[in-house]
């Protein structure tokens, strides 16, 4: 939503100001530049990153359009779900939650958190990590080193869809060069033409420049910050996971450990300890 009104309030500010001078609009539409513009710079990227990294982004790119499902509604679910499970855990024993974690869709702990059970990844991370601590054959030093090599991996594959169009940004001004020379070339061949002919293509070749910078740092640039962006926010969830669950394995009860949870997360996120304190017991009330 934040990118579509950035983008409207950008084209508005340049678009309008251009206008109010006198300029016609109609002198900055020129496709074949767009073309050669876009077109030099996706070129550029396929053969760069074709393959799984141009997938990633292709799958990405519709998420910068949507807010964030990382919300504070969410992080209570995940407190809760943990606090239930690390309490079950304390009274029943680790084997208690075998079957939770084993088959976490038919689970009626998971089940009852419909914001976190609906995340994937969130849900392999917990239930491969209680897994282990349900084997036994790790100790907290181990799990954590382990934890830290996961969450690793996991934030530069999440990161690889912004740095490609980071990359995509990057030569946009470039081929911008490459229009307005371009135009610069054929405005060069027709120097029999009035004046007035001359002055129109010299000004299209001048358009290239404009729209490569335009449209690297007015729209393909914020669309790679805003996937840089949401592949952080995927990364607190699993450093916030790992609190919790840490904490739990060195011996912290469920309410103490989610409260290290809590610690991790940024304060646009973090509830109250009264808030978190009230939901979590609600929450296995039901």
């Amino acid at each position: 939503m934040f990118v579509i009104i950035g983008y409207v309030f950008m084209c508005t500010c340049i678009l309008g100001a251009y206008a109010f001078h006198g300029g016609e609009l109609h002198v900055l539409w020129q496709p074949s530049e767009v073309v050669i513009i876009f077109g030099g710079a996706l070129g550029g990227m396929i053969a760069g990153y074709g393959g799984k990294p141009l997938k990633a982004t292709l799958k990405a790119l519709p998420s910068v359009f949507k807010g964030s499902k990382y919300t504070k509604a969410f992080y209570m679910d995940l407190f809760a779900l943990m606090y239930e499970l690390l309490s079950k855990v304390r009274k029943e024993g680790l084997m208690s939650i075998e079957a939770d974690v084993e088959d976490p869709h038919a689970s009626a702990v998971f089940s009852k958190y419909e914001k976190v059970s609906h995340d994937h990844h969130v849900v392999e991370f917990i239930c491969d990590y209680l897994r282990l601590m349900v084997g036994g054959n790790l100790n907290a030093f181990e799990i954590e080193n382990l934890m830290d090599v996961e969450i690793d991996t996991h934030h530069h594959e999440v990161e690889v869809p912004a740095t490609v169009i980071t990359k995509l940004a990057d030569g946009l001004p470039a081929f911008g060069i490459v229009a307005a020379v371009m135009g610069v070339v054929h405005t060069m061949g027709s120097l029999h033409l009035p004046p007035a002919q001359l002055g129109e293509l010299i000004g299209a070749a001048l358009v290239g420049t404009f729209m490569g910078i335009w449209l690297a740092y007015g729209f393909v640039g914020p669309l790679a910050a805003s996937m840089e962006t949401k592949a952080a926010e995927g990364t607190q969830v699993f450093q916030t996971v790992k609190v919790t669950l840490l904490a739990s394995l060195n011996g912290y009860a469920p309410q103490v450990a989610v409260e290290f949870g809590r610690k991790a997360l940024s304060s646009t996120e973090r509830p109250s300890f009264k808030e978190l304190e009230e939901f979590v017991k609600n929450a296995k009330g039901k």
